[in-house]
């Protein structure tokens, strides 16, 4: 929920974890000297740390718990993790409800851009310009989520508690206004200092221009993302854009490898998995979905070995023997079942550091060549050449993050079971799969799309899903147990609600936006102006 629900300058004491103690009492007590009024100056690297320490969800994390109010986990969403235990795990369905919001990225946001401007002038400043990209990530984030939100009069105490709704088309364009914004804020410092760590403390440890090329490559993302109002929204120039990104790096860098990537990095504090602390009992109730497994067996794909966990161990080396569960089953029916494949047990659930897994890359590479490599096929800059360039680059990225490096020379996988034991060994055939996933231009789209969902199994939160959202690839299975909100089984919901707080405090504004939007009834199975 965006209407803010505590003024600003509050926050600045709450990060100081201080109090002021104020009024009269038996004895001499006097004010604490460790305290801060709303006014004092609370260091810019402080709230940032605190930002982004906080800017990942429960739900986006690997094997992360489901989210309150019916939120699922995001990689349950997009079918990659199957549970067949609710005590664990909890149900298949798609039955959301209520959304959250991004109150709390915004409201450190208006601190941050306080103080960098007390501390550092009113001016650009590097902290002010990525204050820039926070605000526009924590709009963008509850808009594709349930559709027109409060942006203008959200965090403006005057309009608390009722701010009014922007449409969905105005969060987006003035959202990409601020990551323009923010890239040329950042750009002095940049072009000076570019190797130069931009905050020390910050969770993802970047540098100056690495956190340029985070703008950038988010600003891409977002603006595929707007693939299907492309053309029938000129004042967005959503091709131009992007067209405009890819032809000048030098004022618009963008990621050129992982080593730019956006990483958790979990330690003995941030366990891996978040929920399931590196037990591996947990991985028995749970299986990989039909989606990713269908498609990286059909390809001969050497990461199902270092994904799964073979359901035939005899024949380990056989794609046949790895097996994704349908989401749409009941989890009591799956129970017990030996017919589907689990996670590969020591890669993802044998060490607490996920010191044996991929990345956990939030923003990356990988999903960038495959942004790029779409908006190439979509005609927006290039040719078809384009395409298939980028979308051989996405393809090596994401290997290279499964510690794989795609080319001639083969390379020894170990198989796990569920325990994290090793069942054995295979030698990957990279020739075949190249074969198999070779770029062909009248079906170019569709291959862009598939492998993309596949390099963003178990990271990027909710992109997975979103991406299937736009385009319908891959095509997603639904059962009886597929229940959406307010819906017949079997429906994948279209959006989450808004949260119960807007219709209860905000509720005049809400009501118009429901009307606007959705008939007056918000459900889950309406697409908004992003989807239609």
């Amino acid at each position: 929920m965006y209407h803010m629900k505590k003024t600003f300058t509050i926050v600045a004491a709450t990060i100081m974890l201080t109090a002021s103690i104020t009024g009269c009492q038996k004895g001499d007590l006097i004010d604490n000297p460790n305290a801060v009024n709303a006014n004092a100056t609370v260091p810019v690297s402080l709230i940032l740390n605190h930002i982004t320490a906080n800017l990942i969800r429960t739900e986006e994390f690997p094997f992360g718990n489901d989210g309150p109010n019916g939120i699922k986990n995001a990689y349950k969403a997009s079918q990659v993790m199957v549970s067949n235990y609710d005590k664990y795990w909890g149900s298949n369905d798609y039955a959301w409800s209520y959304s959250v919001g991004a109150y709390d990225i915004l409201k450190y946001t208006i601190q941050l851009e306080i103080q960098a401007k007390a501390q550092f002038g009113a001016t650009n400043n590097k902290y002010l310009a990525l204050a820039k990209f926070f605000r526009a990530y924590s709009f963008i984030w509850f808009a594709q989520r349930v559709g027109d939100i409060p942006m203008s009069q959200a965090g403006d105490p005057i309009n608390y508690p009722t701010p009014k709704y922007d449409t969905q088309h105005d969060v987006y364009k003035n959202a990409l206004q601020l990551l323009d914004d923010a890239n040329t804020g950042i750009s002095a410092i940049a072009s000076a200092q570019p190797n130069t760590v931009f905050n020390t403390g910050d969770i993802f440890g970047l540098t100056n221009l690495q956190w340029q090329k985070v703008i950038n490559t988010y600003r891409l993302r977002v603006l595929i993302s707007l693939s299907k109002r492309a053309s029938d929204n000129a004042d967005l120039s959503i091709k131009t854009q992007f067209s405009n990104i890819i032809s000048n790096p030098a004022t618009f860098p963008i990621m050129t490898s992982n080593s730019d990537n956006l990483v958790y990095k979990f330690n003995a504090v941030n366990l891996y998995p978040d929920w399931a602390t590196g037990s591996n009992a947990y991985n028995n109730f749970l299986f990989i979905g039909k989606p990713l497994l269908d498609i990286t067996t059909a390809t001969a794909d050497p990461r199902t070995f270092l994904l799964a966990t073979p359901q035939d161990k005899v024949n380990y080396t056989l794609f046949a023997s790895y097996k994704g569960a349908p989401t749409g089953t009941p989890t009591s029916a799956l129970l017990g079942s030996t017919a589907y494949s689990n996670f590969n047990g020591f890669r993802y659930f044998g060490d607490k550091l996920g010191a044996n897994a991929e990345p956990f890359i939030f923003i990356g590479y990988p999903e960038l060549c495959f942004n790029i490599a779409e908006a190439a096929q979509l005609g927006w800059f290039g040719t078809t050449t384009d395409a298939q360039n980028w979308y051989n680059k996405g393809v090596t990225a994401s290997f290279a993050n499964f510690g794989l490096t795609l080319g001639a020379t083969n390379q020894t996988i170990k198989v796990s079971d569920v325990a994290g034991n090793t069942v054995g060994t295979v030698t990957t055939d990279y020739a075949t799969f190249l074969s198999n996933i070779a770029y062909n231009s009248s079906t170019g789209l569709t291959q862009i799309l598939t492998q993309k969902y596949v390099a963003l199994a178990l990271n990027s939160g909710w992109e997975a899903f979103y991406n299937y959202r736009r385009t319908g690839i891959p095509a997603f299975p639904t059962g009886a147990s597929n229940t959406g909100y307010n819906t017949n089984g079997g429906t994948i919901p279209r959006r989450f609600i808004y949260p119960v707080d807007e219709a209860t405090s905000n509720s005049t504004n809400y009501a118009a936006a429901v009307a606007s939007q959705f008939g007056g009834n918000d459900n889950g199975s309406q697409d908004t102006w992003l989807t239609k």
